[in-house]
């Protein structure tokens, strides 16, 4: 399990008009103000599913440091309504949401051998971190998981600097699942029911 950089690598997007700012630390981009790198940028993060890394806004000449949060298009028509981004300092940690990526699936031997599923409880996992720490996404190694066994969050591998956001239980983040159940285990419910 490791983790790795997105392929929108951090990148410097120049705004020139129509920046609001929103809710403290949010800039909100409104249509007026929209680049093609803008764009092109949010169509990479949303579409290929990947996680943003900070980018450097150039607005009216003044560089931030901002991430990209959230966008809004219109109901039915290709129209981009407004980007949000939210302001980063270097110094601080910052919450965000980071993708799993899982491998080795098909090879893990409760899929391979015994036909088993793999049943992905979560897909992305609250973490807090600086800003140049901020990993692309965490990978997980399914290749040694056997029926019944199963990744719960403290044994994700976490790149320096990243934390998992606290929560009270060690959630299971993957396991892998029979198809069905057995024959065994139909035999023995039958025998119980009697």
């Amino acid at each position: 399990m490791s983790s790795g950089r997105s392929r929108s690598a951090g990148s410097t997007i120049s705004i020139t008009a129509n920046v609001q700012p929103y809710d403290g630390s949010v800039l909100r981009v409104l249509p007026e103000g929209l680049t093609a790198d803008i764009v092109r940028h949010v169509w990479t993060v949303t579409e290929l599913k990947v996680k943003p890394q900070p980018d450097t806004l150039v607005i009216d000449g003044k560089k931030e440091a901002a991430l990209l949060r959230d966008y809004q298009m219109h109901a039915y028509r290709p129209l981009v309504l407004h980007f949000d981004f939210q302001r980063i300092d270097a110094t601080h940690e910052i919450h965000v949401k980071v993708p799993l990526h899982f491998i080795n699936e098909e090879v893990a031997p409760g899929v391979k051998l015994n036909g088993g599923l793999v049943n992905h409880v979560m897909t992305e996992v609250d973490v807090h971190c600086l800003a140049a720490d901020l990993p692309g996404f965490i990978e997980v190694d399914l290749g040694a998981l056997k029926i019944g066994d199963s990744i719960h969050l403290s044994q994700l591998q976490l790149p320096k600097g990243v934390k998992l956001v606290a929560h009270a239980t060690d959630d299971v983040v993957v396991g892998v699942v029979g198809k069905g159940g057995s024959s065994e285990a139909a035999e023995e419910g039958e025998a119980a029911a009697e």
